[in-house]
């Protein structure tokens, strides 16, 4: 199994990026797949997210509104849109993902059962 993010950089506030993250290596479709991000001397978080089957996403309360999640089956990737980007977003993204993960199970960091490598994402004011 291999997540692979990538898209991060240095961005001013206010500035966009496009986080990217492709899977292998495991049945794409029978997986949640969510974003998760960790800035420094704080615990990972969740940002985005939706269940294996589909339906909403679900967005941390910091970024609704802003970021945007977004999954291509055939392409085994999953995206995330970062708008009206704060200094506050300045973290280290990871995709992970859970097997047939549910909602709120996939909520949690501790739950998932795979982990990309992240990449980092700055945001200077």
């Amino acid at each position: 199994v291999q997540l692979l993010a990538s898209g991060g950089g240095l961005v001013q506030a206010g500035g966009s990026l496009r986080l990217s993250c492709a899977a292998s290596g495991y049945t794409f479709s029978s997986y949640a797949m969510g974003w998760f991000r960790q800035a420094p001397g704080k615990e990972r978080e969740f940002v985005a997210a939706t269940r294996w089957s589909g339906g909403s996403t679900y967005y941390a309360d910091s970024v609704k509104g802003r970021f945007t999640y977004s999954r291509d089956n055939a392409k085994t990737t999953v995206y995330l849109q970062m708008n009206s980007l704060k200094p506050e977003d300045t973290a280290v993204y990871y995709c992970a993902a859970r097997w047939r993960g549910t909602i709120p199970t996939i909520l949690d960091a501790a739950n998932m059962d795979y982990w990309g490598k992240g990449t980092l994402v700055t945001v200077s004011s």
